[in-house]
């Protein structure tokens, strides 16, 4: 499991957005990934949610959606 959260996101996600500039404005260090520009990542990405983002924590917690939004 990775020491920093895993962020699975959409290129054009307004929520995904949100995210992005909330963590970026607090420091929040995350890995992401743009399941629309891989052919493997969203399948990885269904595992776990039908929507994006998809928070991955390091201790295995998941979250779907940010402040309520998804995409």
């Amino acid at each position: 499991m990775a020491d920093i959260p895993i962020v699975y996101t959409l290129t054009v996600c307004p929520a995904c957005d949100a995210l992005r500039a909330a963590w970026k404005r607090d420091g929040i260090e995350y890995q992401e990934i743009r399941v629309d520009q891989s052919q493997d990542d969203p399948d990885t990405a269904l595992d776990y949610a039908a929507t994006v983002p998809i928070i991955i924590y390091p201790d295995g917690r998941v979250e779907v959606g940010f402040e309520g939004q998804t995409g």
